[in-house]
């Protein structure tokens, strides 16, 4: 019986090592889209010297180009978003991209001293010349979605030409302000809940976040629902890594790593250099896109910056169901804002 049961352990183990492997190899993609002009594909690209893994959607390629720079930093989209950009698709045709050292472009032994905000910057303005020279297209329209809006106002301060307009969706402002308002609004929820303890807890890192040492911890915004009302972002990711195609195992592995080297280097670099300090004036219709209830990135503080940036064009948007992800968490209502919203778009 003994050895019976130690063979059968053996096997196990045998079947749950070759199914790891299997994983770790497994061949990606995205799925299919019909049509004749239809576009669905999953590449690496070169970008500036490193290979960037480049996602593009599309019911026609002849249709708009949207670029969408992820947020984070290191949180790629790519393995789950498709659940979200379906009725995208059909009006636009959707490039996501893994920003350098953040989940498949992530590579092992690279070099990333030198990883900043401005090379990010540089990388974004490096693949919209690609898209815009592989589609025929002069112009984009840029995305920007929680840091992945510092990236895209610093990319359209500094190169306005090749965008037709910009949306900063969870839009960062003052780091400093915004971090009090998550802070604050945490402290107050935890005591309505009756959750003293947390209360206490976050009270306790006043001092460190008023000097912007530290972020109001991300688990007590998402407890108390200043991260996501109507969808469970973690359990988005899980399911992606999981089940959908375009990661596999070493992603997996590739996109946790590229998390904690990116948000220990442009966490720091932004908390010290404020992007309303940076960018205060562009020269192309900006969109900042907020839900009502987000403070991962106060809208308060974003509605500050939003008063004082100069631009020819310039709207403030609130989605009123929603906290850190209006386009997922309402997504009809903001695929047919953004359809409106590009139809009124001159250039």
């Amino acid at each position: 019986m003994k050895r019976k049961y130690i063979k059968i352990t053996k096997i196990s183990i045998f079947i749950i090592v070759m199914l790891l492997a299997i994983g770790m190899v497994f061949p990606t993609w995205t799925p299919r889209i019909e049509g004749d002009n239809s576009i669905s594909s999953l590449k690496q690209i070169e970008i500036n010297g490193t290979d960037h893994e480049v996602m593009i959607r599309g019911v026609d390629r002849r249709n708009p180009i949207i670029i969408f720079v992820h947020g984070g930093p290191g949180c790629s989209e790519i393995p789950y978003v498709r659940k979200y950009q379906d009725l995208l698709e059909k009006n636009f045709t959707i490039v996501h991209y893994d920003q350098r050292g953040s989940g498949k472009s992530y590579h092992f032994f690279e070099d990333y001293s030198t990883l900043s905000a401005d090379l990010l910057v540089d990388d974004l303005l490096a693949l919209t010349d690609y898209v815009e020279m592989e589609f025929g297209q002069e112009k984009v329209l840029l995305i920007g979605h929680s840091f992945g809006t510092y990236i895209g106002m610093k990319a359209v301060a500094k190169a306005p030409d090749k965008f037709v307009a910009y949306v900063g969706i969870g839009q960062v402002a003052d780091h400093r302000k915004s971090e009090l308002d998550s802070l604050n609004y945490s402290i107050k929820q935890a005591k309505l809940a009756g959750n003293l303890k947390d209360a206490e807890r976050l009270e306790q890192l006043r001092g460190a976040i008023e000097k912007g040492e530290q972020l109001t911890p991300r688990n007590m915004v998402r407890k108390y629902g200043g991260a996501a009302r109507l969808i469970d972002d973690n359990w988005d990711y899980y399911t992606g890594f999981l089940f959908n195609p375009e990661y596999n195992l070493l992603d997996v592995i590739r996109y946790l790593n590229g998390v904690s080297l990116s948000q220990e280097i442009l966490l720091e670099e932004e908390s010290k250099n404020n992007i309303t300090s940076i960018v205060d004036k562009v020269d192309i219709p900006v969109y900042f896109v907020m839900g009502q209830y987000d403070y991962m990135t106060s809208v308060k503080a974003a509605k500050e910056y939003f008063e004082v940036l100069e631009a020819p064009k310039k709207e403030f948007v609130i989605f009123e169901k929603s906290a850190h992800y209006p386009q997922f968490e309402e997504e009809e209502l903001f695929a047919e804002w953004l359809k409106k919203t590009w139809s009124q778009i001159k250039f």
